[in-house]
């Protein structure tokens, strides 16, 4: 009886090493699946986001191409920011064709142009039932991330507000508002001084006068539309001295009061996705044009 217990207890223990080889023999194969698929699903992974980004850079490419087209198309006179010298101000002639603007997109209230940038956009305003509906489409409707250069409806088209909000993308390839960027070079600031918006009735010229890295609240409802003396007055001193900003350019000796109008240009920062980069304008010259 004995013996036979013995026998019984090697046939098992033997029994049982066969059974610990074939699952570590199974455990490898499993190990070896496992990473196979997780190899696998990582090159899908990785096709798909190769796949995203040439899609990205692709589409948008042909969507500036399609801005710089209409640029040409609108104002092929227009070489730079400056408008023609030795005319009067009653014979000024608009450099932008908004007659064959308004046939592409009623929507577009304005064009806007910065010396030494990618800044040469048209502006669109919103429609009363979606205030972001520029902020991934192009000035003829169509779905383009880059989105266009917008105000929201809040905002009246002839810029007449006492603080008109721009929107733009600040895209990694340099377009749309990230140019705006520039200004927190100091240098870049000092010779800069002014720019243009082209409307169909006048010439605006705006100097810039700060540009500072702002929070993630909506201006406009952080100071109730500028509706009261009091909110604006309010603005215009933080815009002044933004003595909150990480980043800032104030120019020295600028004036603004609240009879000034006012123009903000708005974008994305760089590594702080919540907060955006503003660059703060003020109206100096309003020319109306023939």
């Amino acid at each position: 009886m004995n013996n036979d217990f013995h026998n019984n207890t090697n046939e098992y223990e033997e029994k049982t090493l066969e059974e610990l080889i074939k699952e570590k023999s199974d455990g490898k194969k499993n190990g070896k699946k496992t990473w196979l698929i997780v190899f696998i699903i990582f090159l899908v992974l990785l096709a798909g986001t190769l796949g995203y980004i040439i899609y990205y850079f692709a589409a948008n490419s042909v969507g500036e191409d399609g801005y710089r087209k209409l640029s040409n198309q609108v104002s092929p006179t227009l070489t730079d920011d400056n408008k023609p010298k030795n005319v009067k101000k009653k014979n000024l002639k608009n450099p932008i064709d908004f007659t064959r603007l308004e046939k592409i997109n009623k929507d577009i209230v304005g064009w806007i142009r910065i010396k030494d940038t990618n800044i040469d956009y048209p502006v669109l305003r919103a429609p009363e039932d979606d205030y972001s509906f520029y902020l991934h489409r192009d000035c003829y409707k169509n779905y383009l991330f880059a989105g266009s250069i917008y105000m929201e409806r809040c905002n009246e088209g002839d810029f007449s507000d006492r603080n008109t909000i721009l929107y733009g993308h600040n895209m990694m390839n340099g377009t749309m508002f990230a140019d705006l960027h520039k200004f927190e070079d100091s240098d870049f600031f000092a010779k800069h001084k002014y720019f243009y918006v082209y409307t169909k009735n006048y010439v605006k010229k705006y100097m810039v006068y700060s540009a500072y890295e702002y929070d993630d609240r909506h201006i406009d409802n952080a100071f109730n539309h500028f509706g009261n003396d009091k909110d604006f007055r309010k603005y215009i001193k933080y815009s002044l001295n933004p003595t909150n900003a990480i980043l800032s350019n104030v120019r020295k000796g600028s004036k603004v009061t609240i009879n000034d109008k006012l123009i903000t240009l708005s974008t994305c920062t760089n590594n702080r996705p919540e907060n955006r980069y503003l660059v703060q304008g003020v109206l100096v010259d309003n020319e109306k044009t023939k």
